[in-house]
Parts: C-alpha cells; sequence; structure tokens
C-alpha cells in the first residue's frame, strides 16, 4: 500500500516504488504540438541498447572482449577489425511488432542499433582475431604476441 497514491490521467503510480518510473506531464490530454508525442514510433526507440555492455580484461596470452547481448543471434553481431587496430562491434536488435489490439503497460527492453569501437594495443594480433557467442554473451578473442625478453648481456668486471 502506497502511502501518496499518485493519479495521473488514469495510471496509478507510486512514488516508493523504484520500478513505478512513469513521469507526469502536466500538458499530457492537451492539443499542443508535441515533438515526442507526434514522432513516429521508430524515432521513439529505447536507446539504452546503444551503448551495450562490455568488459575488457587482458591475460598473459591474450585480449578478452565480452559483450551482454540478450536475445540476439550471431548473424546480428559483426565483428570486425578495421585498419588501424580498430576493434568494432556492432548489431541491431529489432523492435518487436506492435498489433493493433495489443495494449502495451510497459517497454523496457531496449531495441535498436548499436556499435562499440577499442583501440587495440600494439601486441595484438588483430589476423587471429576470434569470436563466439553462447548463452547472449559475445567473447572475441584477440591473441598477443610475445613479448620478447630483453636481451641481457652480462659485463665482466676487471680490477
Amino acid at each position: 500500500m502506497s502511502l501518496i497514491p499518485s493519479i495521473s490521467c488514469g495510471r496509478r503510480s507510486n512514488i516508493f516504488d523504484q520500478f513505478s518510473l512513469d513521469v507526469w506531464d502536466p500538458f499530457e490530454g492537451f492539443n499542443f504540438p508535441s515533438t515526442l508525442a507526434n514522432a513516429p514510433s521508430s524515432s521513439r526507440d529505447t536507446s539504452a541498447f546503444a551503448s551495450a555492455p562490455i568488459d575488457w580484461k587482458e591475460t598473459p596470452e591474450a585480449h578478452v572482449f565480452k559483450a551482454d547481448l540478450p536475445g540476439l543471434k550471431k548473424e546480428e553481431i559483426k565483428v570486425e577489425v578495421e585498419e588501424g587496430r580498430v576493434l568494432q562491434i556492432s548489431g541491431e536488435r529489432s523492435r518487436e511488432q506492435e498489433e493493433k489490439n495489443d495494449q502495451w503497460h510497459r517497454v523496457e527492453r531496449s531495441s535498436g542499433k548499436f556499435l562499440r569501437r577499442f583501440r587495440l594495443p600494439e601486441n595484438a594480433k588483430k589476423e587471429q582475431v576470434k569470436a563466439s557467442m553462447e548463452n547472449g554473451v559475445l567473447t572475441v578473442t584477440v591473441p598477443k604476441e610475445e613479448q620478447k625478453k630483453p636481451e641481457v648481456q652480462s659485463i665482466e668486471i676487471f680490477s
């Protein structure tokens, strides 16, 4: 039970409920031209997917990138290495088709295109990049060149 219920245009919001993020629009219901309200649905797509979370760790053998891409198939993702040692991970999650009789209560899953780019270090073997997809996690492995141990020359000390 809410201590301070708020009823706005037929929707009930609870300010103490962290999942209730309805925003009250004081101009809702008026016939003012609104850039967002009149925009086509394609331009109102959520953009949170534009910054897909990616972890990058370095092991002694390789640079490993892990991206959370739930719901995407490997055919919907592109992994490329561009000139200048730039790793590019991109893709697109299609928006769910809207049926005329459907009534949406909340749309939180993001859709749209995403693109992430990383400049690889000098020791990356860009010709040997491998990628795999398992349980919605894309793993890109970029092997490293073996570091040459500095050549040490012993110098004899004379007295």
